[in-house]
């Protein structure tokens, strides 16, 4: 492949989803290197998990996520603090990123999850100065669905934040692209159509065969969401991990609520608790969800992409020991049995009913609908070697290269992700390029 005529960057980005594109704006905003490209297979940017379609359009703040322990909680504000300066400091030209701010609570629902919920709020409350507690009353007043028609004997309580977004991580995507292009002018390239195959390493540079077109980079990152671990395999990193592809989908019902309500999330699960959003496609509705099933296929809606599944997940001994160690767990078990009957036709609906219903109490069945086309799927990495589920980010780095996987909330981790990348980038270099 060095033979063939190839064009020739510092840095090649493959992926053009928020993490990639998050990663070329900072590289040209705070650096300066040369020759930056990044490459995207489809026609536009951000077309699978960063897609409005894919996810809960939820910027996380760490204040209602109850699966977030006090670290993590600081490490996903940091975070969010950062995407919303640059949506400040660039503008947002009619509102085309982010929607207006929304509040947004975690319910709490019995005597267990309302000591839960207490006990949480006395920890976080210096970290979230804006955090609420509230009792029946209050959640009345701000969500009266919420209220209207439970058992006035049952036991709730909520943790409510004014400051919530909305976000479309789509459009965020195609925002730092084209500000990297306005800030970076020549030093930036972007090829759309442009899938990366294979990828080699030569003494002191990769090549990478993308569609027709070769490219020749000192440095690599790979962003390419589920199938980062693909290609980290196909040059020999990553063999300790393979992947549990979980999909998400979602119901809607008519608007019946005013901003975000989360449930208490499930210990031992990654995957999110039922929780309702609005939607900022489809605003006159509200999106309940998401179910989650362990699917054979890494992009949602896609079934090529059976093939790259198969090649990510490593079929030997160790991965599939891990999966059935996993399986075996009783609440994760529980968890995807109930959910594998969610899916089915007749049935699917009315039993995911008394999920929703633990939200809005009064919903009718004739009011849910399944939302058709909208769920993505995050592929849950899973260490083969140590035998278990791994939760958030994982990197892998190599001679110069870097591979990003990035389960929820790897949308909103993406400009920290960024400047992690970027200075790690400038290390590669070894001081011929600087970082400011």
């Amino acid at each position: 492949m060095e033979n063939i005529e190839s064009k020739k960057y510092d840095v090649v980005i493959i992926g053009g989803g928020v993490v990639g594109a998050a990663l070329l704006y900072v590289l040209v905003r705070h650096t300066n290197i040369s020759r930056i490209v990044l490459l995207e297979k489809y026609p536009k940017l951000a077309q699978v998990n960063s897609s409005s379609k894919n996810n809960s359009q939820t910027l996380h703040f760490g204040d209602i996520e109850t699966n977030y322990s006090l670290p993590k909680a600081k490490a996903v504000k940091e975070a969010t603090e950062m995407i919303l300066r640059y949506i400040k400091e660039v503008g947002d030209p009619g509102g085309s990123i982010i929607c207006g701010p929304a509040g947004k609570m975690v319910l709490g629902v019995g005597e267990k999850e309302v000591r839960l919920l207490t006990e949480r709020y006395e920890i976080f409350k210096n970290l979230f100065p804006k955090l609420e507690k509230l009792g029946r009353d209050q959640i009345a007043k701000l969500e009266p669905k919420v209220v209207r028609g439970r058992n006035p004997l049952e036991k709730i309580l909520a943790l409510y934040s004014g400051e919530a977004c909305t976000v479309d991580f789509g459009k965020l995507a195609e925002s730092f692209v084209e500000n990297a292009k306005r800030i970076g002018g020549e030093r930036v390239q972007v090829f759309l159509n442009s899938k990366a195959g294979e990828i080699r390493k030569t003494e002191n540079s990769y090549f990478i065969r993308a569609g027709m077109n070769f490219f020749q980079g000192t440095v690599v990152v790979v962003a390419a969401g589920n199938h980062s671990l693909l290609l980290a395999k196909s040059m020999g990193y990553g063999k300790e991990y393979s992947v549990l592809p979980t999909q998400g989908n979602f119901y809607y019902t008519p608007n019946v609520l005013g901003g975000k309500v989360y449930t208490v999330q499930v210990e031992k699960l990654p995957f999110a608790a039922v929780h309702g959003d609005p939607d900022l496609n489809v605003p006159e509705k509200t999106r309940f969800g998401p179910t989650a099933r362990v699917i054979p296929w890494l992009e949602a809606r896609n079934y090529r992409t059976t093939l790259d599944f198969m090649k990510s997940f490593g079929w030997n001994f160790n991965s599939i020991i891990t999966v059935f160690k996993i399986m075996s767990d009783p609440v994760i078990f529980k968890f995807i049995l109930r959910n594998f009957f969610f899916r089915w036709p007749l049935i699917g609906k009315r039993l995911y009913l008394k999920q929703i219903r633990k939200i809005i109490p009064s919903i009718k069945l004739k009011d849910v609908k399944l939302a058709k086309g909208i769920g993505g799927i995050r592929a849950q990495v899973i260490d083969t070697e140590k035998k278990q589920l791994l939760l958030g980010e994982v990197k892998i780095i190599g001679e110069n290269i870097i591979f990003n996987m990035t389960p929820s909330p790897g949308a909103t981790s993406s400009l920290k992700s960024a400047f992690d990348d970027a200075r790690k980038v400038i290390e590669f270099f070894r001081g011929q390029y600087v970082f400011s």
